[in-house]
């Protein structure tokens, strides 16, 4: 049974389950490193794995940031040691792991942290008007059921204990062009702006209009791990 957190964002939900202030931890799916900054705001010395080569070029080029450390690297097949680190994070990045290494990639997260250490992952449900709006262009409605999956498998087998929890996130754009450029602009993704802008999306599009712009709900899964 999940414990429902209310709206919360990502650095709300870790500073409310964990500490991580002093802790050497992974990001593994880091994207541009948003999160793995925020990470290290809180205390944390954060190296970020990002798998797409794009996008870790990109980050290699980023200006350096206290506490952070980008790097590429895929989480099925990490080189860091075994138990070499406090925690791990994944935040929407399991989906992203091809579904045949999954469960692959959840062991390696096991196998680098230290006993008593945790594994953290935030995943998107299929809840929510985000997950409603992306359906015509982006259907991610079988990997992220594919890692539900594999976290209930890991749950089993890897880890000591396991706590599970939810929260409610909302995705704001100033415009539909925003919405274009974000997705169209995804190095690890082929959607095409084309693909995106269709009569049906721009009429969902415009139901979440409010006083700030735009608006969609996102249900997120938490799920995190211990180690003995």
């Amino acid at each position: 049974m999940r414990k429902h957190l209310g709206e919360m964002s990502d650095i709300q939900v870790v500073s409310t389950l964990l500490q991580v202030q002093g802790l050497h931890v992974l990001d593994l799916g880091c994207g541009p490193g948003h999160n793995a900054r925020l990470l290290a705001e809180s205390g944390a010395d954060v190296l970020g794995l990002e798998p797409d080569p794009v996008q870790a070029e990109r980050n290699r080029e980023s200006p350096a940031f206290p506490g952070v450390q980008l790097s590429e690297g895929r989480a099925e097949a990490l080189t860091q040691a075994d138990e070499s680190v406090d925690g791990v994070f994944l935040f929407r990045s399991l989906h992203h792991v091809p579904m045949d290494s999954m469960d692959k990639a959840l062991a390696e997260a096991a196998r680098v942290t230290r006993p008593g250490g945790f594994v953290f992952v935030l995943e998107p449900s299929i809840q929510g008007s985000h997950t409603a709006l992306m359906l015509p262009f982006h259907d991610e409605t079988q990997v992220r059921g594919a890692a539900q999956q594999a976290l209930d498998r890991a749950a089993r087998g890897l880890f000591a204990s396991h706590a599970q929890y939810a929260c409610l996130q909302h995705i704001r754009y100033e415009s539909f062009e925003q919405l274009l450029t974000r997705f169209s602009s995804m190095s690890f993704n082929d959607i095409s702006a084309k693909k995106i802008d269709q009569p049906g999306v721009r009429e969902a599009f415009s139901k979440g209009r409010d006083d700030q712009g735009f608006s969609f709900d996102q249900v997120s899964l938490i799920d995190v791990f211990r180690l003995a």
